[in-house]
């Protein structure tokens, strides 16, 4: 059942439909790596952040896990620019306080975040500490089976090393808030939050999340020091050395007010029928991408 569905349940929106939408979603996942285990073991290691954004009447409701970013851009009160407002916390163990929290809930384990091949990881394998999936790091009987073994190494774990539990913000929407980006880690690998709201305040909306997908590729050519033409000729497989998933959502908020339905913005599927005011794109055909829809229930 979609966000929307929970929310018709509950007669609502709120933060428990919320938890209990994220909640479902792990428990499917979970059931297709059991049913797929004998044959396909590698959907145990299988993961996606996930990034939700909902309003519904005034309210704006944020969730994530993982790193991918809701940043919001308001304008300055009385004056003619934007600001940006982070609205969601990156669950990467880059951050000391994320590592800080991983380590404290696993007081036992003194390899649960090691440095190893230039960052910060949780079990030296994966730098997010919150997923849907990843199973090989939630159960043992995974991680330990014999199959895995053809994938892994064997992952001892005292408790689940990753969690599926969405952090949630809830916020009052102002007059002075224009827009939202939600965006995967690609693009907040090579802008800022300031950059990229700029980059949306400044420029007409079509094709806005296109606009801020090409200014992240241009700053990762400028690292790697490759023509734009060159990276898009690059395997895919290849090119995620260059730069990671880049799946962009732009919503201005002008047409969202006095409106009495919920609007769902999720790191699902690709967008397909957005309406008006919602702009999205991704850097290639990837796993994760981001979907607008609209629940007018």
């Amino acid at each position: 059942m979609s966000n929307a569905g929970f929310a018709k349940e509950q007669g609502g929106m709120s933060t428990e439909v919320i938890r209990r939408a994220f909640g479902a979603a792990e428990d499917e996942f979970l059931q297709q790596v059991r049913q797929a285990w004998p044959k396909r073991p590698r959907m145990a290691a299988v993961g996606s952040c996930c990034l939700l954004g909902a309003i519904s009447g005034d309210t704006l409701f944020v969730a994530n896990l993982g790193d991918s970013r809701a940043v919001l851009g308001r304008r300055v009160v009385g004056g003619t620019v934007a600001v940006a407002e982070r609205l969601s916390t990156d669950h990467n163990v880059a951050s000391e306080e994320v590592r800080m929290e991983v380590t404290s809930q696993n007081p036992d384990d003194g390899q649960i975040v090691v440095h190893t091949r230039g960052a910060w990881r949780v079990k030296g394998i994966i730098q997010v500490s919150r997923s849907i999936g990843d199973v090989y790091l939630k159960k043992q009987e995974y991680s330990m089976d014999p199959l895995f073994r053809q994938i892994g190494p064997v992952i001892a774990l005292k408790r689940p090393a990753l969690s599926a539990e969405p952090q949630i913000q809830v916020r009052k929407l102002k007059p002075t808030d224009l827009f939202l980006i939600f965006a995967s880690d690609g693009l907040w690998e090579h802008l800022s939050d300031d950059d990229a709201v700029q980059i949306v305040f400044k420029n007409p909306r079509t094709g806005i999340a296109n606009r801020l997908v090409r200014a992240a590729l241009k700053e990762a050519t400028k690292k790697r020091e490759v023509s734009l033409h060159d990276l898009k000729t690059i395997e895919k497989g290849v090119r995620r050395h260059f730069h990671d998933d880049i799946s962009v959502v732009v919503v201005y908020l002008d047409r969202h007010r006095g409106r009495r339905h919920t609007r769902v913005v999720d790191s699902s599927s690709n967008c397909t029928s957005a309406p008006v005011d919602i702009y999205s794109s991704n850097s290639g055909k990837s796993a994760q991408s981001l979907q607008a829809y609209r629940d007018s229930g």
